[in-house]
């Protein structure tokens, strides 16, 4: 595809998703807030889009695109509410799991036919050109952006994404994990990645081309909702992996099997109610509700030997003593934690909450696998992302270009010394830290920044972030006056 070609799909992409967003005003007209809008939308798009992909066989004639589309008044309502009712007993296992306990809060007949009438007369051919997955992706980065659906706390920028993707080289034949899927967005990118590199599977043999598109990518998401956008997300890639519905912190992670590649952002903060983990396989988490903490227990759990991992975490498993520092010894023994990439404020959970990429690597054995841990600062001296400075992707490729062509870290690097980005530390000198890895050696002017905003969302952001992260230390501090971290000094592997 020519450059002129490409960007006028990326064009008509956005066109159509503008034209899908506009329609939350005829859903708020009707009560829906803006974090049901998409999950609303969603079960109208899918019975769309199988009618444009050509896999109406998928479900019964009475409930496709046109039989729908084609009613009017009361009768398309009742009619559409049967459809969600009964496709949620679907014999196909992907549409049944879309639409269980599925149901439309829409109330006026004369809105639902306003939203199957635009959506027939999107501009269906261009979409299907670019490709009726990045049309979704698109709506789905769309509502994470518009910080009032309150979506942007679980959805991971794509330019992120990507980058990681692009440095964990995900590759035909290996099992890929995410244990908080989302909206399946690093599944998705993992999956784009290999089908680029292997002529969208034709280069590899059948049996490999079915493990691909049903058995390559797993994952668990707890939400209902998000599991839903999951799995449409990956079923218009090309995709009907077994992504469940399920807590990983449970019985449900340890079903999840073993893998190659885990690439994941869990949820920050701690359970609710103050739950604990209830795996039989956990040790050293399995006393604390902090839920960051447990995901990381879970990934090194759940690689195999030499499989990797890239990890979005925030600052406080870097730093937090107990449960914490007992958590990163034990990872440091059992994986080379060999990259911690150090990531600038206002990418999501708001300004103020500091996150980090961990990229480690499973032993053969587990013992002494840490040998030293490379840190790249892309956090001081940076600007405050948000809706007036959004991430790009070229704010990785410096990053890139130091981690190196090795996805398990081993790659020629270069320390750039106490005035540059990327340096080296050894295991001696984490130990000397009290294995706190939380590292920072730039003099950092970049909260001036802050006072610079200008649009309103991202004041506010800026905001409620700060108190956020002043709260995940107030819970801190109280865990550990409650004694919840009391465990024995070594925690078994």
């Amino acid at each position: 595809m020519a450059n002129g070609e490409l960007t006028r799909g990326r064009v008509t992409t956005q066109d159509i998703v503008g034209r899908l967003w506009s329609l939350c005003h005829v859903l708020r007209d009707d009560g829906v807030g803006y974090g049901e809008y998409v999950a609303e939308l969603t079960f109208l798009l899918f019975l769309k889009m199988l009618e444009e992909t050509q896999r109406e066989e998928r479900i019964p004639a009475e409930y496709r695109w046109k039989t729908i589309a084609s009613r009017e008044g009361v009768e398309q309502l009742h009619h559409y509410k049967r459809a969600l009712l009964d496709l949620g007993k679907a014999s196909d296992s992907v549409v049944s799991q879309i639409f269980t306990d599925a149901q439309t809060r829409l109330r006026k007949p004369a809105n639902l036919k306003t939203l199957t009438t635009a959506i027939d007369g999107l501009d269906w051919f261009s979409a299907r050109e670019e490709g009726l997955g990045e049309l979704y992706e698109g709506l789905l980065e769309k509502n994470a952006s518009e910080k009032k659906s309150g979506a942007g706390q679980y959805f991971t920028p794509r330019p992120l994404i990507d980058c990681i993707v692009r440095l964990m080289r995900p590759q035909p034949g290996e099992v890929i994990q995410d244990p908080a899927a989302g909206t399946a967005g690093f599944l998705v990118a993992a999956d784009r990645y290999i089908k680029d590199a292997t002529d969208e599977l034709y280069g590899l043999p059948q049996a490999q081309v079915f493990f691909q598109r049903n058995n390559a990518l797993t994952g668990i998401e707890l939400v209902p909702d998000t599991h839903r956008l999951a799995l449409m997300n990956l079923m218009l890639h090309g995709v009907d992996g077994p992504i469940t519905l399920g807590d990983s912190l449970s019985p449900d992670g340890e079903a999840l099997g073993k893998a190659d590649l885990i690439l994941t952002n869990p949820p920050f903060g701690t359970k609710k109610g103050g739950g604990r983990p209830s795996r039989s396989d956990f040790s050293v988490t399995a006393d604390t509700s902090n839920k960051q903490l447990a995901f990381v227990e879970h990934i090194i759990r759940a690689l195999k030997p030499g499989g990797r991992a890239a990890v979005i975490l925030p600052d406080n498993v870097l730093f937090e003593d107990n449960t914490g520092r007992r958590l990163r010894q034990w990872a440091m023994e059992l994986a080379d934690l060999h990259t911690i990439l150090r990531l600038p404020t206002g990418i999501f959970y708001a300004q103020g909450v500091k996150t980090n990429v961990l990229f480690l690597t499973r032993g053969q054995a587990d013992r002494a696998n840490t040998k030293g841990t490379w840190v790249y600062d892309l956090r001081a001296n940076m600007p405050t992302f948000g809706k007036t400075c959004p991430l790009r992707p070229d704010d990785f490729a410096a990053f890139e270009a130091a981690y190196g062509d090795d996805p398990n870290g081993g790659a020629t690097r270069t320390d750039e010394g106490p005035e540059g980005r990327f340096r080296y530390f050894s295991r001696a000198d984490i130990a000397a830290r009290n294995d706190n890895l939380d590292i920072a050696w730039l003099r950092d002017d970049s909260d001036a920044a802050e006072d610079d905003l200008s649009d309103p969302e991202d004041i506010a952001a800026a905001i409620l972030g700060h108190l956020r992260a002043a709260l995940a230390q107030v819970e801190a501090v109280d865990a550990e006056l409650a004694g919840e971290e009391a465990a024995p000094t070594e925690a078994e592997a």
